[in-house]
């Protein structure tokens, strides 16, 4: 079985892909910088035994990063309880996305796993829109080239700053409100983060197709990718997992 690791700002997601390249289990957890390699095995450890899984199945890992700090955290955990080397994905690993970023080391691993998954799945031009801590918007092209994109507060970002910078404003889920005019300061916050969110992913896929050439494919991925996909037309397809499925390739890649 291969592990595909994501490791982002807020959570990290793991995937178990069968010799099918099928993805067979997946969890996401909290990111806690504190956490030692021992710690994150022994969590490792009791969702693979929760499923009746064993670290001796595992027969390769893949790691994308956007947290230099864990990255080393993780391999030594890789290395420990499986007794193997990671892959990390960067410089020197083979993507077959050629990077047109003024800086191609400035750009996440994160964001390069998905516009592999998104060009291979869905084919270009694209447009991918991850929502994670940022909310990214990353354009692929029609060669399958990754040309840059945009980075914008993610949702909980957004949501944490209005508790946190006002007096007077409560924590609130990220529900969908009734309506866009909230009767409550609950519903008028929930309506200001989902619908004014839903806007600014609308407004920027408009922008993108405008400077894209030919039928842009819209992905949407990420742990809140569905809370916002479902108030709008303009996500065509939607993905959760795609960060791991672009692992998975990058994985395929570089073997042999």
């Amino acid at each position: 079985m291969l592990l595909t690791i994501d490791i982002g700002n807020s959570n990290i997601t793991f995937g178990l892909y069968n010799g099918d390249k099928e993805l067979q289990h997946h969890w996401r957890i909290k990111t806690d910088h504190g956490r030692l390699a021992d710690e994150y095995g022994i969590i490792m450890l009791g969702l693979m035994r929760h499923e009746g899984l064993r670290f001796r199945q595992i027969r390769g890992v893949i790691i994308a990063s956007v947290v230099p700090p864990l990255t080393q955290v993780f391999t030594k955990m890789v290395e420990r309880f499986m007794e193997q080397s990671p892959l990390v994905v960067g410089a020197g690993v083979k993507t077959g996305v050629p990077i047109r970023y003024d800086s191609p080391r400035d750009v996440g691993a994160d964001r390069i796993c998905d516009a592999v998954a998104a060009f291979k799945m869905y084919g270009g031009p694209a447009c991918v829109v991850d929502f994670g801590t940022a909310t990214t918007f990353n354009a692929i092209s029609a060669k399958g080239e990754y040309l840059g994109g945009a980075i914008a507060p993610g949702l909980g970002i957004a949501s944490e700053a209005l508790f946190s910078r006002t007096s007077k404003l409560p924590q609130v889920d990220l529900a969908r409100p009734p309506r866009a005019i909230g009767t409550n300061t609950v519903h008028a916050m929930q309506s200001g983060l989902i619908f004014g969110y839903v806007g600014i992913v609308e407004s920027m896929v408009a922008r993108f197709k405008a400077e894209l050439e030919g039928e842009v494919r819209v992905v949407g991925t990420g742990g809140l990718v569905r809370t916002i996909a479902k108030e709008t037309n303009v996500i065509e397809f939607v993905n959760p997992w795609l960060t791991l499925e672009g692992l998975r390739l990058i994985w395929e890649m570089n073997q042999g």
